[in-house]
């Protein structure tokens, strides 16, 4: 047998009675969780070179753990010089122990290593119970070595939860140990 991702311990252990007790389900079945991290890396200046689209490739292989897919242009824009087809970023979807291992990896690795870092907004949750946001710099997570970066690549990371509201999706990610903003209400 393996050994279990340390949050989905923490997750069954702890969260779910938290959860449970604050919004009074009746199964455990309602209680929401984590249903899989999407991570995104555009790279449109791979339309002039293409070592910064396999750069791209490799550095997101090295954060995920996980071959990501390349994404193509769905339709020409004459102003960016842009055909359809053309491979413009790549992408990649984590689940289960793998997901669980990148998000811990995240949350007390390279979150904190983000420069002027205040916690993360708590505006980014689309009315669904997911939450996006972005990472300007690959450099923060500890697997890419700083002397082999090409060009700084922005992440955009999507959490995808099977929370109902914000609400639900908030507590959920918190308790489990994200860094949100402190709100105005939390301060007193």
């Amino acid at each position: 047998m393996y050994n279990q991702p340390r949050l989905k311990i923490k997750y069954r252990e702890a969260v779910c009675p938290y959860l449970m007790g604050k919004f009074k389900y009746k199964s455990v079945m309602q209680i929401p969780k984590i249903e899989k991290i999407k991570l995104n890396m555009g790279v449109g200046e791979a339309i002039k070179d293409s070592k910064l689209l396999d750069s791209a490739v490799e550095e997101l292989t090295l954060i995920s753990g996980q071959k990501p897919a390349i994404s193509k242009a769905k339709r020409s824009v004459s102003n960016f010089k842009l055909r359809k087809g053309m491979k413009i970023g790549t992408h990649v979807t984590l689940r289960g122990a793998m997901m669980y291992e990148f998000l811990d990896r995240l949350i007390d690795i390279s979150i904190p290593r983000i420069r002027d870092f205040q916690g993360m907004a708590v505006e980014s949750f689309d009315g669904r119970g997911n939450y996006n946001f972005g990472i300007k710099e690959q450099t923060v997570f500890p697997e890419i070595k700083f002397d082999n970066v090409i060009r700084a690549n922005g992440l955009n990371v999507t959490i995808a939860t099977t929370a109902k509201t914000d609400e639900e999706a908030y507590e959920l990610l918190k308790s489990v140990g994200f860094p949100f903003k402190k709100t105005k209400t939390e301060d007193k």
